[in-house]
């Protein structure tokens, strides 16, 4: 468990930018199988997440097409809401940081760790809003 002060910046800089942070298996259950398209960033401390994850989030939703609904969950934090999550991601491994996209509550599109370390936010945004334009 990380210490709240440690992490604070880290949650914000999604919540800022307009992402519901879940905390609950129930409030990520609900949230990810309501109706329409619901981006899940699982969030991390590490620092692909600082440099690419969150900055790719975030410039993501300048596209004209974009999620209905954007929810995140802390790694290492919120285990009992990051384990919910993960369990809808499958068949893919539990990583963090990663993204998926949900529409009424199926998984439609999933990146994952290794597609975000090493790789621009641009590069993830762009496959994000490929995404989002095909989905959403």
């Amino acid at each position: 468990m990380y210490p709240a002060e440690l992490i604070k910046p880290m949650r914000d800089d999604l919540a800022s930018a307009g992402f519901e942070e879940l905390f609950t298996a129930e409030a990520v259950e609900k949230a990810i199988h309501q109706e329409g398209t619901t981006l899940v960033v699982v969030n991390s401390v590490c620092g692909c997440a600082a440099a690419n994850a969150r900055p790719a989030a975030k410039m993501s939703l300048r596209n004209e097409k974009k999620p209905d609904h954007l929810i995140t969950v802390f790694a290492g934090v919120d285990t009992e809401a990051v384990d919910a999550a993960r369990n809808l991601m499958v068949p893919f491994p539990p990583s963090s940081p990663s993204m998926a996209l949900f529409r009424n509550g199926e998984l439609v599109h999933m990146i994952e760790r290794h597609h975000i370390e090493g790789r621009p936010a641009e590069m993830i945004a762009e496959n994000l809003t490929e995404a989002y334009d095909e989905f959403c």
